[in-house]
């Protein structure tokens, strides 16, 4: 009883019936191509009415694919086919290609397919415009026979029983052998679609190039994220926990930690709105501008500062005078310079900056003595890393690591260089 199903879900279950719609779209489509066939087989055959005659109309409809074929050459040929396909046939989408075809094989390739749907569309079609109703009167012709009072002149050939007690089983025959053509050919075409729509080299070093794209995007988002809110919660981590030291013996301390923690989370929010406007929509209207060296050192050296953090910082270069990109990836390093100190060296130690130009480089260079962490957050590891990656976009070079007693960060960027 399961083979009986399963053979009957082959021929009439969902995927079927999907399949068959494809196969009459195909002739739908086909239909414009066979009336100009028509008109071009008519006068060649001196027959006016190519329509009336079977053998013109399949002629007709051989002469109308070879047009279809040419006309696949369009660009949204394969996007549209390959749309009917994955909702239709079944196939899967990772296996069909959905732009235009731009290489010569693609297009020949989109070129057999959409003459291999027409055709096979065009048949199927065809057979079930023509099909059900004989079968239908092959069904009902014992009851037609019964019933008949001269109003229907019935061939003198069906003037036999047994031809009415076989023309129901004739006409079921006729609809089973219908719905399995329509069956076998949309699984044909479904079985050749990914070698004809599916995507070529191109298509594949295309897509992924997009997901690289895709990839550098959400590295750069991580990375501005690390950058402006790692720092801020070691800032924050750090006034917080000094301020939850001394509560009892310096409310003025206590009132300007708070402060400190105040103005670095309204900022560090600003940071990310302007971050997330950079990476939504380019250059946000409404959002604010994202920090620079030259607008944004001095706060950053300040908020820095309260947090017990002794920075020493020596500025040989006029930031006004850097380029954009190079003044808002140069204050990221900077930032995220600051921030390792205060993760990793805690908030008593003293800190030196130097901002210079040599070379036509800009050079940074911050340096801090050796020690343990008291209030180093959970994780990290990444700070260096995206330094290293900034500097890399920028054409410079990174050095980091201990020496003497100090851990020194320098880096060097090309005043101008690859962005």
């Amino acid at each position: 009883m399961s083979g009986h199903l399963r053979f009957l879900r082959l021929l009439f279950g969902r995927r079927a019936r999907r399949r068959w719609i494809h196969l009459i779209l195909g002739g739908a489509l086909a239909m414009p191509y066979v009336l100009v066939g028509e008109t071009i087989i008519g006068p060649a055959t001196d027959s006016r009415y190519a329509f009336n005659d079977f053998p013109l109309q399949l002629l007709s409809f051989g002469v109308g694919l070879p047009l279809a074929a040419l006309t696949s050459l369009f660009p949204l040929t394969r996007p549209l086919e390959s749309g009917a396909v994955r909702w239709l046939c079944g196939v899967d989408p990772d296996r069909l290609a959905y732009g235009p075809a731009r290489t010569r094989a693609a297009k020949g390739r989109t070129a057999a397919w959409f003459t291999l749907h027409l055709g096979f569309g065009g048949i199927i079609a065809g057979m079930s415009l023509a099909v059900p109703p004989f079968a239908g009167f092959l069904v009902a012709l014992p009851v037609i026979a019964v019933l008949n009072r001269g109003w229907l002149e019935l061939p003198a050939a069906l003037d036999h029983t047994w031809v009415f007690a076989l023309a129901p089983v004739a006409g079921v025959a006729i609809l089973a052998a219908l719905a399995a053509c329509a069956a076998v050919s949309g699984a044909l075409l479904a079985r050749w679609a990914p070698a004809l729509l599916g995507p070529t080299p191109e298509d594949r070093l295309a897509a992924a190039e997009a997901r690289a794209a895709d990839l550098a995007v959400r590295n750069r988002l991580a990375r501005e994220l690390h950058d402006s809110v790692g720092h801020a919660l070691s800032a924050v981590t750090l006034q917080a926990s000094a301020a939850r030291r001394v509560l009892d013996s310096d409310p003025e301390f206590v009132r300007e930690a708070l402060a400190a923690i105040e103005d670095t989370t309204r900022r560090t929010v600003g940071e990310l709105d302007a971050v997330l406007g950079v990476l939504r929509d380019g250059d946000a209207p409404g959002t604010a501008p994202a920090p620079t060296l030259a607008a944004d050192l001095d706060g950053l050296l300040r908020r820095t500062r309260a947090c017990g953090l002794r920075v020493t910082a020596t500025v040989a270069a006029d930031p006004e005078a850097l380029p954009p990109v190079l003044s808002r990836e140069a204050y990221r390093i900077v930032q995220e310079g600051l921030s390792n100190v205060l993760k990793h060296a805690g908030g008593k130690v003293t800190v030196t900056l130097r901002i210079e130009i040599a070379d036509s480089r800009l050079e940074i260079t911050v340096e801090n003595p050796l020690g343990p962490s008291p209030v180093c957050r959970p994780g990290g590891g990444h700070g260096l890393r995206g330094i290293a990656d900034r500097t890399r976009l920028l054409g410079g070079t990174t050095e980091a690591g201990p020496a003497d007693g100090i851990w020194r960060l320098h880096v060097r960027l090309p005043m101008r260089g690859p962005v």
